[in-house]
């Protein structure tokens, strides 16, 4: 598919950004620096705004004693075992609007155990641009899932970095293809304008 033929219909199409929070914009990513996903994930919300598209603002989170997320034995155990005060906080660069969807997950997919796919269903959503950090956690989850469901799905590659530069290169480069359109934040602005 040509850039010329890749366009999205705003009232059809949700703009995802995951896990924009105080504290995982705090945490080191790779390659590209939180600033960069920020700015270009901010420019997205804007023009889904301005075109009638759906923002929706996830965040993880739950309760202080994490009760309410998962602890499976793993060979490598989370990097945040604690939450401390305000650490899902949406970061305030994402200009949260009333007209915006927030949904709290309380593990890497923004689809299990929320309402997410309920309230897309409703306003007749069927194509989500995915953004926000991390690529080959929260993202690639939450895109694994949306697939799974039938949506369609566009990565926005410059608007995401991930925990390490080769997981994100990995998810970037040999499974969002397989499951969506990869394109930077310039095309998808273009797409979604008339």
């Amino acid at each position: 598919m040509s850039d010329l033929d890749f366009k999205l219909e705003p009232k059809g199409t949700a703009v995802v950004v995951i896990d924009l929070q105080r504290g995982i914009t705090g945490l080191p990513v790779s390659p590209l620096p939180v600033e960069t996903v920020i700015a270009n994930s901010v420019r997205l919300l804007a023009t889904a705004r301005q075109t009638g598209a759906q923002p929706v603002l996830v965040h993880v989170g739950g309760s202080s004693d994490g009760a309410d997320r998962l602890h499976p034995p793993t060979d490598q155990p989370p990097r945040i075992t604690s939450l401390p005060p305000g650490w899902s906080d949406l970061i305030p660069e994402l200009d949260r609007q009333p007209g915006d969807l927030v949904i709290m997950k309380r593990q890497w997919g923004a689809f299990y155990g929320t309402d997410l796919d309920l309230q897309l269903r409703r306003r007749g959503l069927t194509s989500i641009v995915l953004c926000g950090i991390a690529t080959e956690a929260g993202v690639e989850s939450t895109a694994r899932d949306a697939y799974e469901r039938g949506y369609e799905i566009v990565f926005a590659a410059d608007a995401m970095s991930g925990l390490y530069a080769e997981s994100h290169a990995n998810a970037v480069e040999r499974i969002f293809p397989r499951i969506g359109r990869v394109r930077s934040t310039e095309q998808i602005i273009a797409a979604l304008r008339p």
